[in-house]
């Protein structure tokens, strides 16, 4: 084994730290203030009773899972995925699987929602399809993807995050600790140690 973990993780650390942000426009924002205007989106979002959703293929559906629990029973958000294992299954048959998100966002999606479109590549049909339909019936749109600086999912969002690496486990653990970091901020957090008491309580 030629590296060892501690490289690993201060690799780790380097691509999240170097994750570009940028907004609809395509202007490139500083990450924190990038950051900032997602807490300000979450947070209209919670205040209008509207709802969270996140859609992601792969590892990036475990992320969606992930972050719609976390964001329903930790910060108190109505929070989704549309992941259901049937749904999903009846769609690409029937529609193809390029169609698997959008449809269902053509069902349940509300102006004033806020989706998260994750994909590690940012190529990914189903996703950039769930993106134009949520745009049409005005849902607040954060990207996030990786690999090429090019992809077409980062020209897509109100918010795009992007980070600068082509190894999925490093993407989609920043694209992760992305999505908490907005989620905890929203709550409250300012500093390490600084988590409201009921953040802490045990899954």
């Amino acid at each position: 084994m030629d590296a060892s973990i501690s490289e690993y993780f201060q690799h780790l650390g380097k691509v999240g730290a170097a994750t570009q942000a940028s907004d609809a426009a395509g202007k490139e924002i500083d990450l924190q203030d990038g950051i900032a205007r997602a807490v300000t989106l979450a947070l209209a979002t919670k205040t209008r009773g509207t709802r969270v959703m996140f859609i992601g293929n792969g590892g990036s559906a475990g992320i969606a899972s992930h972050m719609a629990t976390d964001w329903l029973k930790n910060g108190g958000f109505s929070a989704t995925c549309f992941n259901d294992g049937a749904t999903l299954t009846c769609l690409a048959n029937d529609l193809g699987y390029d169609q698997v998100f959008s449809a269902q966002l053509e069902r349940h999606a509300r102006a004033g929602d806020l989706l998260f479109a994750i994909s590690s590549s940012g190529n990914s049909a189903s996703i950039l399809n769930a993106v134009t339909v949520a745009r049409r019936v005005g849902v607040d749109v954060i990207t996030l993807s990786g690999f090429k600086p090019e992809n077409p999912l980062r020209k897509t969002g109100d918010l795009n995050f992007w980070l600068p690496d082509g190894h999925y486990g490093f993407v989609e653990i920043g694209h992760l600790a992305i999505c908490h970091a907005v989620l905890d901020m929203s709550m409250g957090w300012r500093r390490a140690g600084d988590l409201p008491v009921a953040a802490m309580m045990p899954s």
